[in-house]
């Protein structure tokens, strides 16, 4: 038996699979065990089952089954708070995937026990592969992270969280290799999940024009100073030069010959390349209309808390549109992941309300050619890339707010007025639901409660307007610093877009006084 130190000092490689697929599903464990594991090492094997018994079923609510192959030691273990969650509906399906599993790694257990490496294996089901992979990767000694081939849309994130080797497969024995970053400075690159507390002084209240500088919050800036790391540290859109247009070979030089397909959905493929030494996605759209509609609205903005685009090019029936690879993947992920959400204080949370809520007054207020509507603000749709501040991102449901702009770019006309035009309202709904996100860490998508005809909103509204805020917030939070200014700051605003009875349309400067805690703002409403 090894004893506990022992078992500390071993070096760990962990091993993500996608446990739903058959064919291929050990290739990973395979290249791993022959590349990277050596003699005494400890080998942790993941395997993702996602949500048992629903197609295309998003991963929120956790249950892991560990199996100690070795000595066929196995346990069930269910997360208190998800009390509707009922093992017996998925018991048989983890009964067949168990005696899968121990079939399929029989020959590597004796693999290993040859070796001296100890294997542990997980089963991982309803839970986001992001978060049990950082959960692992904890340990100190972890020297690699070996990701299956059908979960590299995770790679990223799992990569800038980490300070270990990552290798993600392409095939049989072949593997994209990431080598280990450097140590991170004081400064972290993740800006918005570590708020500087020099910048907003605690015993200042919010609204004090002396020490609330509205310009390094209001438009988007970044609590804390960036240290560049290199050529390829800072976005592609920010630099001179792009967006440009590309030819279809040059496309095909970024995309490694479209040989990396980050997902498909649809009329719209998203493939992952490299340009400049900056990874990038590239998006192909078969709807030409779509594609010029994104095209032109992305062409004419320019926003810190905007994810542009870095070029385009228009092939046959294609239009594909290339952009910065989101690195740091999205709000929603962070939220769904308890340590990147834990990360997330609530200062960090109001600074991106406010960076978001400027995104969204430039949008609707200040763009040159007129209004834009965005129609999908959530937390799914703000993304993070290069550490840099949170950026609102994907603008395929995006119209023009002006009836007299067309996709060839010509205007004409009156700007309406946004106030009595009531389509500006969908985004601020949609940013109140966001604030909701952010003070819950609930995922309106993933809420619970949702398959019984409850949504996040049915769940939230009565708590605020009974201003029974302590039942609504983030409890991953609860330990942390109490910032209940920002908190009830937030709630307020949310209220606001959440529930109109003023008769008429609410503009997105005034919620966004109300998240800054402007008190005219407050009383006001």
């Amino acid at each position: 038996m090894v004893s506990q130190t022992d078992s500390n000092a071993r070096e760990s490689v962990i091993v993500v699979m996608d446990a739903k697929r058959n064919k291929g599903m050990v290739d990973a464990l395979d290249w791993a065990l022959k590349h990277c594991v050596r003699r005494r090492d400890t080998v942790i094997v993941i395997g993702v089952l996602g949500e048992m018994g629903k197609k295309n079923a998003t991963h929120c609510f956790p249950l892991n089954m560990g199996i100690n192959i070795s000595g066929i030691l196995e346990k069930l273990e269910f997360s208190s708070g998800h009390t509707e969650l009922k093992p017996r509906d998925v018991e048989e399906e983890l009964e067949r995937k168990r005696e899968q599993y121990q079939a399929i790694l029989q020959p590597f257990t004796r693999k290993c026990k040859r070796n001296e490496v100890k294997l542990e294996v997980t089963l991982a089901a309803r839970i986001c592969p992001i978060e049990i992979t950082l959960k692992e990767a904890q340990n100190p000694n972890t020297r690699w992270i070996v990701l299956d081939s059908h979960l590299k849309k995770y790679k990223m994130c799992i990569y800038w969280n980490v300070e270990c080797n990552v290798a993600v497969m392409k095939g049989k024995d072949v593997a994209t290799l990431m080598p280990s970053r450097a140590p991170k400075p004081e400064h972290s690159p993740v800006s918005s999940e570590r708020a500087d507390a020099e910048t907003w002084p605690d015993d200042q209240p919010l609204n004090d024009p002396e020490h609330v500088n509205p310009n390094a919050v209001e438009e988007g800036e970044s609590p804390i100073l960036q240290t560049p790391r290199g050529p390829s540290w800072y976005p592609l859109q920010y630099r001179a030069g792009f967006p440009r247009e590309f030819s279809f070979d040059e496309i095909k030089e970024i995309t490694n010959g479209f040989s990396d397909t980050i997902c498909e959905e649809g009329n719209l493929k998203i493939y992952e390349g490299v340009l400049e030494n900056t990874p990038v996605i590239v998006k192909s759209i078969q709807e030409d209309e779509r594609f010029w509609s994104m095209l032109t609205i992305l062409s004419r903005v320019r926003h810190r808390n905007i994810m542009n685009i870095v070029g385009y090019c228009c092939s046959g029936t294609n239009g594909l549109l290339i952009s910065d690879y989101p690195c740091l993947y999205n709000f929603a992920m962070k939220l769904q992941c308890d340590i990147s959400a834990i990360n997330l204080t609530w200062r960090a949370r109001w600074y991106t309300a406010i960076e978001i809520g400027g995104s969204l007054r430039y949008l609707h207020e200040e763009c040159p050619d007129g209004p834009i509507v965005h129609q999908s603000v959530c937390s799914s749709n703000i993304v993070y890339s290069h550490g840099y501040s949170p950026m609102l991102s994907n603008f395929i449901t995006a119209k023009w707010h002006k009836e007299e702009v067309q996709c060839n770019g010509n205007s004409s006309g009156k700007c309406p007025n946004l106030e009595e035009d009531k389509r500006v309202y969908v985004d601020v709904h949609d940013y109140g639901l966001f604030l909701v996100e952010l003070i819950s860490g609930k995922v309106a998508g993933c809420f619970p409660h949702e398959n019984e005809g409850q949504s996040l909103k049915d769940w939230a509204l009565p708590l605020l307007e009974s201003d029974l805020i302590t039942h609504l917030v983030d409890p991953r939070l609860a330990d942390k610093d109490d910032d209940s200014k920002v908190v009830h700051c937030m709630a307020r605003a949310a209220l606001l877009c959440l529930k109109n009875d003023s008769g008429r349309s609410i503009s997105i400067s005034e919620v966004l006084a109300v998240v800054r805690g402007d008190q005219r703002a407050i009383l006001q409403f």
